[in-house]
């Protein structure tokens, strides 16, 4: 199964998973913390811990999102998919809004 999301996933999705999950093992070690101490702090699995930190796709994104709290770094994901910073976004919305807006009817009372 693991093997199957792999092959699904772009190649920039699984760099940086990887990337995610060398950068989490270096919070934990700069921390001393065993795999064993975080994984029960976070109420996850020391196996779980074990795929995120060699950057498995298939591992949830809760369990992901525990590790970062518990290592003092959920702060940095809530920048993740900003509204504020989604460009393209705003340049798809611009683009359907109508291009003039009527102005209000005249309020005639017979």
């Amino acid at each position: 199964m693991a093997h199957e999301v792999t092959q699904l996933l772009p190649l920039e999705v699984l760099k940086s998973v990887e990337l995610l999950g060398e950068r989490i093992r270096t919070a934990r070690l700069r921390r001393h913390l065993g795999m064993d101490e975080l994984a029960k702090a976070c109420g996850i699995g020391r196996r779980t811990l074990y795929r995120i930190e060699n950057g498995e796709p298939g591992v949830a994104i809760g369990s992901m999102l525990a590790v970062l709290w518990k290592l003092g770094l959920l702060d940095t994901v809530r920048a993740v998919a900003s509204p504020d910073d989604d460009e393209h976004g705003k340049i798809l919305e611009a683009a359907r809004r109508p291009q003039r807006v009527r102005a209000p009817a005249s309020d005639n009372d017979f």
